[in-house]
C-alpha cells in the first residue's frame, strides 16, 4: 500500500474518532452552526491534507479552530499549522473555547463574517 493512502486512512480513522470525543467547546459551536444555520455546510473533524481541523466550512475553504487549554504554549506551531492550510487554499479562523462557551454570539457572528469573505 502506498504511504500517503496508509497516512489517509489513519488520518480519516482519526478524525472519525475525534468525532465521537468533542471538547465541550467544539461540540457547542457546531450545535450552533449545524443544520445550514448560515446558509453553508458545516463539517466536524475534517481532514484537510494532512491536518484535522475543529470545524471546516469546504464550500468556502474555511477552517474554525478552537482554542482551548491545549493551544497554551502552541502559538509557533498552530501558526505553522496555519500557514501549511493557507498553501492548501484555506483560511483559518481560531476563537477562543472560552468565547464559544461564555459569548456565543460573539463566536457565530465572527464565523459568519468569515465565511461572507
Amino acid at each position: 500500500m502506498h504511504r500517503n493512502t496508509k497516512r489517509q486512512q489513519l488520518l480519516d480513522a482519526r478524525a472519525h474518532a475525534m468525532r465521537s470525543a468533542p471538547t465541550e467547546s467544539e461540540a457547542a459551536l457546531f450545535e450552533l452552526l449545524r443544520a445550514r444555520q448560515l446558509g453553508v455546510v458545516v463539517r466536524r473533524q475534517y481532514v484537510v491534507g494532512q491536518h484535522i481541523v475543529d470545524l471546516a466550512i469546504p464550500s468556502v475553504k474555511l477552517a474554525v479552530e478552537v482554542d482551548g487549554r491545549s493551544h497554551i504554549g502552541r502559538r509557533a506551531a498552530d501558526a505553522r499549522r496555519d500557514r501549511k492550510l493557507a498553501r492548501l487554499g484555506w483560511r483559518v479562523l481560531r476563537l477562543e473555547a472560552e468565547v464559544v462557551l461564555r459569548e456565543p454570539e460573539v463566536a457565530v457572528e465572527r464565523v459568519r463574517r468569515a465565511v461572507r469573505v
